[in-house]
């Protein structure tokens, strides 16, 4: 199973990136995807077609919810990052990814790496 980041999102509906190669070589090997609530949150901001939410919607087994697991380990990340404002959406992403036991798709490695010490794995590293 995959958990995508937002740039995943945004990045896999523009045809010809190298994003959008990877989810239909995924969906084609059978892989899981799946976008935390707050990632679809961040998609449906667009700017976005309704195209383009009906596509990316196709290849998401799930939009998982944040809810009580999700928001413990994101805290708990968030808090081993010295409570970095700027990191505290990024912790209740890789928070979902660590909740749900699987890797987390993303382009912004500057930001989630500073997670894989609490046990965030990375794709495509």
């Amino acid at each position: 199973m995959i958990c995508l980041d937002t740039n995943y999102l945004i990045l896999g509906v523009t045809p010809g990136t190298r994003e959008s190669s990877q989810l239909i070589a995924w969906a084609q090997a059978g892989e899981i995807m799946v976008a935390p609530a707050i990632v679809w949150y961040e998609f449906l901001c667009g700017p976005v077609t309704s195209a383009q939410i009906e596509v990316m919607r196709a290849f998401l087994r799930e939009i998982v919810p944040f809810g009580e697991v999700e928001a413990k380990e994101g805290a708990r990340l968030f808090n081993a990052v010295k409570r970095n404002r700027h990191l505290r959406v990024d912790a209740m992403i890789a928070g979902t990814a660590i909740s749900l036991k699987c890797s987390l798709a993303t382009n912004n490695h500057a930001d989630f790496e500073l997670f894989e010490a609490d046990g965030l794995k990375l794709e495509n590293r």
